[in-house]
């Protein structure tokens, strides 16, 4: 009878949360799948027609398509490492501090991590001035030229655009993986350090021979949600750049936005988010090979 009334109690406790999962998640994605099938204008939702592959046909033939695809996968390619690499010093730079005791860690540990928690929106519009091409306006393009430089388009020239949008991204995100990296770093026992110590390492060494071997698995972990979230790039184009100049940052997400919201052609929406499904599940399985092979 225990065990009856225990299965009952954890069922009742899981079901909010199987039935949320269900009404967002899983009902939402097989209608997406169902209707990548048809063609299907938002407007006319009493007309939608089943037109079997033609979408997937037309998609694969898409240069709008295939930019943002290209698009989409450089910026994950940069900026994933980019931002691990600046989470990880920010990371060892807090456990250094936090070791010597010295005041003020808790300021310098909100100050790296508070951009995280603000609305990307509201970071977007911040750095959209920031990188003003105007040096009366853009503060960054003020210093170029106080140096002696030329202004910079960063985000007008389609050769820095998504690049300014990756340091942008990288510096807004890395508090989150830098507060992770520093509790892994907590984890490891000291006396890994003091016995590197006495074998005569030095900071090099440790770093090389402890500290990495020590966050593995948290690199392995962090690596992965950082690929995927990138994958997922909509907000910083959408507000900064609205996909240009010349398609440069309009990405996947992006251009299912476009096509469903703006296009009002939800049906050829729906079958590009089918493929994008697709695309980010196999590179997190092809990630997961590489990582478990390590």
């Amino acid at each position: 009878k225990n065990k009856v009334h225990e299965r009952r109690a954890a069922f009742l406790f899981i079901l909010p949360a199987v039935v949320l999962l269900a009404a967002f998640l899983i009902l939402p994605a097989v209608s997406t799948v169902r209707y990548a099938f048809t063609d299907y204008n938002i407007l006319r939702p009493d007309k939608i027609k089943f037109c079997g592959l033609d979408n997937f046909v037309e998609l694969f033939g898409d240069r709008d398509f295939k930019k943002s695809l290209v698009n989409t996968i450089y910026f994950t390619v940069v900026v994933v490492p980019f931002q691990c690499i600046l989470a990880l010093l920010l990371a060892l730079l807090l456990a250094m501090l936090i070791s010597s005791r010295r005041k003020g860690v808790s300021i310098f540990r909100a100050a790296y991590f508070s951009p995280n928690i603000t609305s990307m929106v509201v970071v977007a519009i911040l750095w959209s001035v920031l990188y003003n091409p105007n040096p009366s306006t853009g503060l960054l393009n003020a210093f170029l030229t106080k140096l002696g430089f030329a202004p910079c388009g960063f985000l007008t020239d389609p050769k820095t655009s998504m690049n300014s949008i990756i340091f942008m991204s990288a510096w807004q995100a890395a508090g989150y993986q830098m507060m992770i990296f520093l509790a892994g770093l907590q984890a490891i026992p000291g006396d890994q350090y003091e016995a590197a110590s006495i074998d005569g390492a030095g900071a090099f060494q440790k770093f090389l021979y402890v500290t990495l071997p020590g966050l593995k698995n948290v690199i392995k972990y962090v690596v992965m949600i950082t690929m995927i979230q990138a994958m997922k790039l909509f907000t910083q184009p959408y507000v900064m750049t609205q996909g240009g100049p010349q398609n440069s940052t309009r990405t996947l997400v992006y251009y299912i936005y476009e096509q469903g919201f703006q296009s009002r052609n939800f049906g050829y929406a729906c079958s590009v988010a089918t493929v994008f499904f697709v695309i980010v599940v196999t590179m997190s399985l092809m990630l997961k090979r590489v990582i478990k092979a390590d």
